[in-house]
């Protein structure tokens, strides 16, 4: 069953063309996002363990993150790129932050569907790089990953719709997917996934 909502801003294809144009700074780029989703899972199973429902999909979830960044360091590797000491900012993840509520109730909520957008727009993103790759090995990875990001973002909304009601999840997904929307379309296009 979907539970996750389709996002209101399409990526263009040329997006994703323009993104491989580097492709080392888009591997550093998605190893960075992958270690920080796993991060995220296991810390919400450290800040709310009441919610014993979601621990063990969040780890599972901690876990396939962790193995996506060992895929990425694997093409990085092989490549010669290593990570780097810093990341630049990630303009995408600080302006969807900024709109999160302040109460802790509805920050977690907040949080749970922001993951859901997230790894949507990753999914699509995914999609795409797989789509323009010549590289057959890369192309393959990038197509595995991005049928992997669709699970989740399913996943964060199901969660949530444990604890919440669907009236609220749906409604505030909706005005959290508009807000995403919003922030695509104004960010300028680089060797990134956001």
């Amino acid at each position: 069953m979907k539970y996750s909502i389709d996002l209101t801003y399409q990526t263009p294809r040329e997006w994703a063309e323009n993104a491989i144009k580097d492709m080392d700074s888009l591997l550093q780029d998605h190893a960075d996002n992958e270690r920080k989703v796993s991060a995220m899972a296991l810390g919400i199973v450290a800040k709310c363990p009441d919610k014993t429902e979601w621990i063990p999909a969040l780890i599972e979830t901690a876990i396939e993150e962790l193995e996506h960044f060992q895929g990425v360091y694997k093409f990085m590797n092989e490549r010669g790129v290593q990570l780097p000491q810093k990341m630049a900012e990630d303009k995408y993840m600080k302006q969807l932050f900024k709109t999160l509520r302040s109460s802790v109730n509805e920050r977690l909520l907040d949080r749970m569907l922001v993951a859901s957008i997230v790894e949507m727009r990753g999914m699509e993103r995914f999609k795409l790089i797989s789509e323009v790759l010549e590289d057959k090995e890369l192309k393959l990875f990038y197509r595995d990953i991005w049928i992997s990001e669709a699970k989740h973002g399913n996943l964060f909304v199901k969660l949530a719709l444990m604890y919440w009601s669907e009236k609220e999840v749906y409604g505030r997904l909706q005005e959290l997917n508009d807000l995403e929307g919003k922030i695509c379309e104004g960010l300028e296009w680089r060797s990134a996934i956001h």
